[in-house]
């Protein structure tokens, strides 16, 4: 008689259930639990899907064909030819983002604001619009970003090396469009086009931070800009900075109050070297120089040089000092 593995598995007529049948019914019981799902799952309002991130990565890589042509999208474009391509790349922008931003006001939907779902619709071609006529803009802030790039990097052979390889031009790329579209009130779409060069870069900024011109942000890798910060013109920050929050006040019922502001204000001319924390409703004053690695929790007045306390060598016997 042959030897077999033992089959676990009952016939058909036998009620006998598995240990693997078994293990299996109890977790599906668990998760289909209205108690287990009820925190973490999303209910759809009108039959309308969440956002798609496959949709909205193509209508960011379709903006950055038309503000940095050549360097992305098609790279045999003419000037005869510059009208129809880029006419025709924001006509398909326009149709995918308006059906992105409906989603997320469905996702947000809040039944007193609006009257209907076709008013919904209504409103996100509007914004969409009203994005697309904001282009001009974001270009002409990101060419100062290039410039600042090329410039404050030694390493940089062009402005066009800096368009294609620099992560954080391609960060900026992302907020300064999710910051015009944080701008007209769309929720959701925002962060999830910054989030998608958070996810590649490193470089976490969120959305609602208001950025002046000629920013850089060398190497990049680690840095987090807040909700809440100002930065203004020509300001240079290193890998590792964080523009962040101190714990944030409370509610009545023990809830975080939302949009207060909470972020530093960096001022015109700055610089922040590697890994400085600043944190709070703070002011670092124009042409101050924050060292490496320092906390400030406090303004800064212009002009200042914020530093370590300088290296001292000491000497120790037998253990003395530990």
């Amino acid at each position: 008689m042959k030897k077999g593995k033992k089959n676990i598995h009952t016939s058909a007529g036998n009620n006998v259930i598995s240990p693997r049948e078994d293990i299996l019914h109890k977790v599906v019981e668990d998760l289909s639990s209205p108690a287990s799902y009820e925190s973490v799952m999303h209910r759809s309002n009108h039959e309308m899907p969440m956002p798609s991130v496959e949709v909205l990565t193509e209508v960011v890589e379709n903006l950055r064909a038309v503000l940095f042509p050549g360097y992305f999208g098609t790279s045999e474009l003419r000037p005869e030819t510059m009208k129809y391509y880029v006419g025709s790349t924001l006509d398909q922008v326009v149709r995918l983002l308006t059906e992105q931003i409906m989603r997320g006001l469905c996702f947000a939907c809040i039944p007193t604001k609006y009257k209907n779902c076709a008013e919904c619709q209504n409103i996100a071609h509007k914004m969409t619009l009203d994005f697309i006529s904001r282009l001009p803009l974001v270009r002409h802030m990101l060419s100062t970003d290039v410039k600042a790039a090329y410039i404050g990097d030694p390493a940089a052979k062009s402005p066009g090396e800096a368009i294609f390889c620099y992560p954080s031009i391609q960060a900026l790329f992302n907020q300064r469009i999710a910051h015009e579209l944080y701008k007209i009130d769309i929720p959701l779409i925002p962060r999830i086009i910054t989030e998608m060069a958070h996810s590649v870069t490193g470089i976490d900024i969120h959305p609602g931070a208001e950025i002046g011109k000629y920013f850089f942000m060398d190497h990049g890798t680690g840095i987090v800009i807040g909700e809440t910060t100002i930065i203004g013109n020509n300001v240079r920050i290193y890998q590792g900075v964080t523009l962040g929050a101190k714990s944030f006040p409370l509610d009545e019922q023990g809830n975080p109050i939302k949009g207060i502001p909470r972020h530093p204000i960096v001022e015109d001319d700055v610089i922040v070297y590697s890994g400085a924390t600043i944190l709070g409703r703070v002011t670092i004053g124009k042409g101050s120089v924050i060292g490496g690695n320092v906390w400030v929790t406090r303004n800064i007045p212009p002009g200042s040089r914020v530093l370590q306390t300088d290296f001292q060598e000491l000497y120790y016997e037998n253990g003395a000092g530990i």
